[in-house]
């Protein structure tokens, strides 16, 4: 019987673009009481596995918290398998803006002793008892109330590169030391106020909201659906999103954009920047905010001693990587004191709450001419394979290639290679295949850039 994951993330790569199945990226939580929450993890993996389902799941004594991705064509029979379960019966799947085939790479099923680390002990406190539920217009509309309190319930890496125009963003690293800092900050207003809360999918606010009311704050309300269900219902409404930036996510994509403002900076040198990476070194992994220049200039390194150990034969690397607990590190996203220009910059209030209009920078404007989308997937950074569906590109052209995850980068060809034969150009229809010094996602999309 297997409850394990047997292939790497490389065969699982390979694995997914062979199938050639779009996939979705979605997410839910569920609170239960759940009696043997390590025998439901094992049903669930017998379950989700032959669907081919990868993610990473908690689950406990209190329920679920989910993030993965599966094929779309399996999409109803995944729905099938967990309203099997009473407790997630009509449970509402937050589906990602933005989809990457590549998002999660292994099935991972862990059971923890909750399913959101928030340091409280529930039983001195009704946690039932949450707040009012807002949809996208309601919250818009308590937004402009002057008698309203905004505060985003995530880390101070998830809110750095996205919020919501008027927010308090609580400078932490995990979502336990919020909620006393919160209590403590804003406790004058807990008559006069109403207390707003969000977060990524909504799971953070439901217990925040319920411990704010036993902390005695009279007006608790929480996004429904998180950041997630507010964009989808603003692109269904056509309402204006007052969120602004890039959405955190906790996948491969490490970011979904929701609009074109950049509201954070390099790490590395303040250029405007809201692109996330981990370190290249793998004794390292910091997660830090990195801008294509620095990453060039860096390495997709955090620091010259990464830079340095990145140079180092693969047995050198492993010696040093011996022994070294990392946890810290990656613990610390984006505080560590090799990030120059965070260090020179960082506010080490218990508040970060800039004016938005003094740090949303809009991206330049490219004109450019859509191509085609990337069809393979490579799991090392040597070449990309796209499929050239309008316009015909050709050698000597300036090419723009383009992805949540890529970022834009652009590039002269020098080289291409159509149905693997040199040539010198390639028409709709075409598979286009050219050199390239990163990796890319089957999400990208290729342009040809205008003069």
């Amino acid at each position: 019987m297997q409850l394990y994951n047997t292939l790497s993330a490389e065969e699982r790569a390979i694995m997914i673009d062979d199938a050639g199945k779009q996939r979705l990226t979605l997410s839910f939580y569920a609170y239960a009481q759940l009696q043997n929450p390590i025998q439901f993890r094992n049903e669930l993996f017998l379950a989700w596995n032959p669907l081919d389902v990868l993610g990473r799941i908690y689950v406990a004594n209190e329920g679920i918290n989910a993030q993965l991705s599966l094929p779309a064509d399996n999409f109803y029979a995944f729905k099938d398998k967990i309203e099997k379960y009473g407790f997630m019966k009509g449970i509402r799947l937050n589906i990602a803006v933005a989809h990457d085939d590549h998002s999660f790479l292994k099935l991972t099923i862990k059971v923890r002793d909750k399913i959101v680390a928030d340091g409280l002990v529930d039983e001195t406190f009704d946690v039932t008892n949450i707040g009012i539920h807002l949809k996208a217009k309601e919250f818009n509309e308590l937004l402009e109330d002057p008698n309203t309190i905004v505060v985003d319930m995530r880390n101070h890496y998830e809110s750095e590169i996205g919020h919501f125009t008027s927010a308090i963003k609580p400078d932490v690293d995990t979502f336990r030391e919020s909620l006393p800092i919160i209590e403590e900050q804003l406790s004058e207003h807990k008559q006069d106020k109403n207390l707003l809360m969000y977060c990524t999918g909504g799971i953070r606010c439901e217990k925040a909201s319920a411990y704010f009311k036993h902390k005695g704050f009279e007006n608790v309300y929480q996004l429904e659906g998180g950041i997630i269900e507010y964009t989808r219902q603003v692109k269904a409404e056509g309402l204006e999103s007052k969120f602004i930036g890039k959405n955190f996510v906790f996948d491969h994509r490490l970011g979904e954009r929701i609009t074109d403002d950049i509201v954070s900076q390099c790490h590395q040198c303040g250029a405007p920047c809201d692109v996330h990476t981990n370190c290249a070194n793998e004794g390292c992994h910091l997660l830090f905010i990195q801008c294509e220049s620095c990453k060039s200039k860096m390495e997709g390194c955090c620091s010259d001693e990464c830079v340095s150990t990145i140079h180092l034969p693969e047995d050198e690397q492993k010696a040093v990587r011996r022994g070294i607990k990392n946890g810290n590190k990656i613990f610390k996203k984006g505080k560590s004191n090799v990030l120059t220009f965070k260090n020179n910059t960082e506010s080490h209030g218990v508040f970060i709450a800039e004016e938005a209009k003094k740090v949303v920078k809009k991206e330049p404007k490219i004109n450019k001419t859509y191509i085609g989308k990337a069809i393979h997937f490579y799991a090392k950074a040597t070449i990309g394979q796209f499929l050239i569906e309008e316009n015909e590109i050709n050698i000597g052209d300036k090419i723009l290639i383009k992805g949540t995850t890529t970022g834009n980068q652009e590039m002269i060809l020098d080289e291409i290679f159509v149905n693997e034969i040199a040539s010198t150009k390639a028409i709709p229809g075409d598979n286009f295949t050219l050199k390239l010094p990163f990796r890319i996602r089957l999400s990208d999309k290729l342009y040809k850039i205008k003069d």
